[in-house]
């Protein structure tokens, strides 16, 4: 049960990935964004005034349906305003502002974790969800989509809001030039998510979408959601705590999740100084691989018994982890496919994303209690092949347009 209410809010933002990049397509990022507000303050006030765990899980699931909406496309909006040399700096940023997020919230959920105050915890996302709506409207939308709507005016005037005090004219020229030439390409209206995957395409994308797709697959299924979500679990059963250490608030347990969640945001900052200079592919095979190896330091202290060394191995798997495979692939879509697929597969992906996270989520602590201190070896496993994949089949975007 405890599984299940935990993975309702990754089923939800499944479901809201399935239809965002469509309706952002049509619609516009920026109307989208601020629509999908609504599922976050929707979502608050089940969850802040629920009365049982059906009412709790749904408040989850319908505040996951925005996660899935927001996750999938300030990534694309994020692509779409940066300039080609700063596009891993922003893609890194995103994730960082979730890392914050995050932290933040683990802060504020320690003082207001008590009946009845936990109510009052759930209500804060509504009033950040109208705070962000409001802050919308000043901000521009995608050049790139107004100008594949032909509003060219506007585009320009977007991008130089987004540019400042800068000389846009080469930008915008080279912008314009490249969707005319894809109009002139395109005698037949844009591939169906169908073709795209057979590979019924003029050019055959079905490596590039494998490679978008295992990436967000990677992401989630190697174990990190889990660390983040059970650590206070694991860190309580590692140190062996009473029923009244767990009871004090702030326990060990919750300290020690305090600085998972911290060293999360560092690891972030490292991977964005990083990733432009030495490549996405070089920073996820050795993130990856010394993900992998963190998660087997893990299993030996479970299986020794060694609470500092479970603690130490859990704060050096975030930190590599969130320093590349936590969030090179919000940039894989954006980055290896062009713009006439975009919305098909950038929503695709981002619910294979959810999806994974939601299987993740459930079965983590189904798996815990069958595997106890081998629970890690499955993420070492995870882990490894995503280095392999790195190693032999992972594109390099990096500098590219």
């Amino acid at each position: 049960m405890w599984g299940l209410v935990v993975g309702l809010t990754p089923l939800g933002a499944w479901a809201g990935s399935m239809f965002s990049g469509i309706a952002a397509d049509r619609y516009g990022r920026k109307r989208i964004l601020m629509v999908n507000n609504a599922f976050f303050v929707a979502g608050a006030v089940l969850s802040s005034t629920s009365t049982s765990i059906v009412q709790l899980g749904l408040g989850r699931f319908v505040s996951g349906i925005g996660c899935g909406v927001a996750s999938n496309l300030v990534s694309t909006y994020n692509s779409e305003a940066a300039t080609v040399r700063s596009r891993g700096f922003l893609g890194g940023f995103q994730q960082l502002m979730i890392l914050v997020g995050l932290f933040l919230s683990q802060v504020v959920s320690i003082g207001l974790s008590a009946a009845p105050l936990w109510r009052v915890l759930f209500s804060i996302s509504a009033g950040l969800a109208i705070f962000q709506t409001l802050v919308l409207f000043f901000v521009p939308e995608s050049p790139k989509f107004l100008a594949k709507k032909g509003r060219m005016e506007e585009s320009q005037a977007a991008l130089q809001r987004l540019r400042a005090d800068m000389d846009i004219s080469l930008e915008f020229e080279d912008l314009v030039a490249v969707l005319d030439t894809r109009a002139a390409n395109a005698a037949t209206p844009p591939p169906t998510l169908w073709q795209v995957l057979s590979g019924k395409t003029k050019v055959d994308l079905r490596h590039l979408v494998f490679c978008v797709l295992f990436l967000m697959m990677s992401q989630q299924w190697s174990g990190a959601k889990g660390v983040m979500f059970y650590s206070t679990e694991i860190l309580s059963s590692t140190f062996h705590l009473t029923t009244s250490e767990k009871q004090h608030i702030p326990s060990i347990a919750q300290l020690l999740t305090l600085g998972i969640g911290a060293i999360g945001a560092v690891a972030v900052i490292i991977g964005m100084n990083i990733l432009d200079k030495a490549g996405r592919r070089t920073v996820l095979i050795v993130s990856s691989l010394s993900t992998s190896i963190c998660a087997a330091l893990i299993v030996v202290g479970s299986k020794l018994d060694i609470g500092p060394l479970v603690a130490t191995a859990m704060y050096l798997f975030n930190l590599v982890f969130q320093s590349g495979v936590g969030f090179i692939p919000y940039l894989s879509a954006s980055e290896l496919l062009p713009y006439d697929v975009l919305g098909s597969i950038s929503g695709l992906a981002a619910s294979v994303n959810c999806l994974t996270l939601f299987i993740v989520s459930f079965t983590f602590p189904i798996l815990d209690k069958a595997l106890g201190p081998y629970l890690f070896t499955l993420f070492i496993a995870t882990n490894f092949i995503t280095f392999l994949f790195g190693v032999f089949l992972m594109p390099e975007a990096k500098g590219k347009p």
